[in-house]
């Protein structure tokens, strides 16, 4: 029976680094590739917001048709490496989704990325990362997403070196 590997993506600008990974470990083990989203629930709406209910309903619409051909592009760039790829769209908390996703399927791995923020970011904002560490059902594979390198318009390669190390 072929693994299971859960790739939820956040559809940011790290969705790519995670993907590569994700794609590298199917291949490797012969496994299928469940990639799958979570979408926030709709906002509660109420005389306090600025917005009416057509507005964010409209504006949750047009979230939800972006998401759906993002998610089917991705689909088709991992399809071409990985054919058994599934495309999963949930709405739910991020962290609960990808761990209901994990028992329902009976996923073997769950490749996800992290950004490595620091304790005390973990202990007030918590993070879906650390969430599903702490309660999958199987191994998980994090991805550390590497920041973006700043862009250097330093007069000499001397000045560009300083500036990347984070001097001034």
């Amino acid at each position: 029976m072929k693994k299971t590997i859960l790739v939820p993506v956040g559809l940011s600008e790290a969705t790519v680094q995670v993907c590569k990974a994700a794609r590298d470990l199917a291949l490797a083990l012969d496994a299928r590739l469940l990639i799958a989203h979570a979408l926030e629930a709709e906002p509660l709406v109420n005389s306090y917001y600025a917005l009416s209910a057509f507005e964010v309903t409209t504006f949750t619409n047009d979230v939800r048709r972006r998401t759906a051909e993002k998610m089917q592009s991705l689909g088709r760039w991992f399809r071409r490496s990985v054919p058994q790829t599934k495309i999963i769209v949930h709405t739910g908390a991020a962290a609960a989704t990808i761990l209901r996703m994990a028992r329902l399927a009976h996923v073997d791995y769950i490749v996800l990325g992290s950004h490595g923020h620091t304790a005390a970011y973990e202990l007030l904002a918590g993070s879906v990362a650390h969430a599903v560490i702490r309660h999958a059902p199987c191994p998980v594979v994090l991805v550390p997403i590497a920041p973006r390198p700043k862009r250097i318009a330093a007069a000499t390669p001397a000045q560009a070196r300083v500036e990347l190390a984070g001097y001034r």
